[in-house]
C-alpha cells in the first residue's frame, strides 16, 4: 500500500504584529483510505480493513476515514435486474447476496470495527452497508481510540438508482461527535451537495467533515474545495479504487479510479487527489486554521444573518409503524381520558382558527395539553401530529 504524501508548499513570508497568546494549536494525523471492497465477502473485506488501519497507524495516524459503502460494498455499475414491474431472478437473488454481505448494526461486525479502533489507537470512520431487518442503509460508523463505537450517520438521500436498493435516514442520524482530536461527523456522497444538510452539520460545530464517496470525477474535487471554504472545516473525502460487480469482472477491471483527496479550511489541498491505485492519503492538520478561517467567515456565527434566514431541523427518529402506547407513554387508566381532552381540544382550535384538520395550531394546541398532563416536552411536530390524528378519529 503506498503512502501518498502531503505536498510541499512555498509559501510568502508575511511579516505579522505579535499579538501574544498560544501559538500551540493541535494538530491531528488523518490518513484517508483509498481501497476497494472485497465484494460478497464481508469477513475478507474487514480483515483488509484491519491490514489498512494497521499501516496507517503504523504512519502515526490518529485518525482514519474509509470510503463509502467499505464494508458491504458500493455496487456501481449494477441493476440489479430492475425494470418497472418487472424485476428479474438474476437481479433479486443479486440483492440476496447484497443484504448476506450487509451488516447489523450493532453486531459481531460493529463489535469487530470497535476493536481495531482501540488496538490500534485511532478515530475510525468506516462506511458500511447497514441491515435493519431486509431494509438496507448506506451508513457511517464512528469509533473512538478507545474502541468504543459512538454512533452513525444515515445517508439521507441516496440518489438515482440508489434509492431501490437503500433506505433513507433520518435528522436523528446526523451527528457531529466531539472528541479529544476534534469535532467529527460525516455526509455520504451526493448528499454534501445538500446546503441544508451541511449547514445542519455546520451549527453542531463540526471541525473534520469526512466525505466519503464513490464518484471519482474531477468536479467533486470543486466539491470538497467548497466545502472547505464555506464551512471552514477539514474535509477528508476517502474515494474508492475498487473492481465492480457488472457482466463480466476481471481482476483488473476499475470502475472507480480514486480521487482521495485532502483539504485544508483555507482551500489548500494537503494531500492528494491520488489516481494511482489504492492507497493511504495522509496529512497533519492544524486545527488552528479553523479558527484562522472563521475570522474572515463563519457560516453559523457572525456572517448567517440569522434574522433573515433559519433552518429547522427534525432530529428525532421517524418510524412507519407507530404504538400509541409508545407514543404516549402513558398508563392505560388515562389514556381515554387524555384522548377525550384532547380530542375536545382540537375542537375547540378547529372552531377559533377554521382548520380543516391540518393546521399547526392543533399541534401547539395539543403540546399545551401534554406539557399540561406532564407527559414531557421532547415531542416532534411529526408526532404531534399523530397525537392529532389520534385524538380525532
Amino acid at each position: 500500500m503506498a503512502l501518498v504524501p502531503a505536498p510541499a508548499t512555498d509559501g510568502a513570508l508575511i511579516a505579522e504584529v505579535d499579538m501574544g497568546g498560544s501559538d500551540s494549536a493541535p494538530t491531528v494525523r488523518a490518513t484517508v483510505v483509498q481501497a476497494s471492497t472485497v465484494f460478497y465477502d464481508t469477513p475478507a473485506t474487514l480483515d483488509k480493513a484491519e491490514r489498512l488501519l494497521a499501516e496507517a497507524a503504523s504512519f502515526g495516524s490518529q485518525l482514519v476515514v474509509f470510503p463509502e459503502a467499505f464494508v458491504g460494498g458500493y455496487p456501481l455499475g449494477s441493476n440489479f435486474g430492475i425494470t418497472i414491474g418487472d424485476p428479474t431472478a438474476k437481479g433479486t437473488e443479486e440483492f440476496r447476496k447484497y443484504h448476506a454481505a450487509a451488516i447489523d448494526v450493532p453486531g459481531p461486525e460493529v463489535h469487530r470495527l470497535a476493536a481495531m479502533a482501540g488496538k490500534y489507537k485511532v478515530y475510525l470512520v468506516m462506511g458500511v452497508i447497514e441491515r435493519d431487518g431486509y431494509t438496507l442503509y448506506c451508513s457511517v460508523l464512528f469509533f473512538d481510540s478507545q474502541g468504543h463505537f459512538l454512533g452513525k450517520h444515515r445517508k439521507v438521500m441516496p440518489t438515482a438508482l440508489e434509492r431501490i436498493i437503500w433506505g433513507f435516514g433520518d435528522g436523528s442520524t446526523v451527528p457531529v461527535f466531539d472528541t479529544p482530536i476534534g469535532k467529527i461527523g460525516a455526509a455520504i456522497c451526493w448528499e454534501n451537495r445538500m446546503p441544508l444538510l451541511r449547514t445542519a452539520m455546520y451549527a453542531k460545530g463540526i471541525e473534520i467533515y469526512c466525505a466519503p464517496t464513490a464518484d471519482a470525477r474531477d468536479v467533486w474535487q470543486a466539491s470538497m474545495t467548497h466545502i472547505a471554504l464555506e464551512g471552514g472545516y477539514y474535509p477528508p473525502p476517502p474515494d474508492y479504487v475498487f473492481h465492480g460487480i457488472e457482466e463480466d469482472p476481471t481482476p483488473d477491471s476499475v470502475v472507480c479510479a480514486g480521487g482521495s483527496v485532502i483539504i485544508s479550511p483555507s482551500g489548500t489541498v494537503l494531500a492528494g487527489p491520488n489516481y494511482d491505485g489504492e492507497a493511504l492519503i495522509s496529512a497533519d492538520l492544524d486545527l488552528g486554521e479553523i479558527a484562522r478561517a472563521k475570522f474572515d467567515f463563519d457560516v453559523v456565527g457572525h456572517y448567517s444573518r440569522s434574522e433573515v434566514f433559519s433552518l429547522t431541523v427534525y432530529d428525532s427518529r421517524w418510524s412507519y409503524v407507530v404504538l400509541l402506547e409508545e407514543l404516549m407513554g402513558v398508563k392505560p387508566e388515562i389514556r381515554s381520558e387524555v384522548k377525550e381532552r384532547a380530542r375536545n381540544l382540537v375542537n375547540e382550535w378547529k372552531g377559533k382558527v377554521g382548520s380543516d384538520g391540518e393546521n399547526p395550531f392543533e399541534a401547539f394546541g395539543f403540546l399545551l395539553l401534554v406539557r399540561t398532563y406532564g407527559l414531557g416536552d421532547k415531542f416532534s411536530v411529526e408526532k404531534l401530529l399523530i397525537f392529532v390524528a389520534i385524538a380525532t378519529r
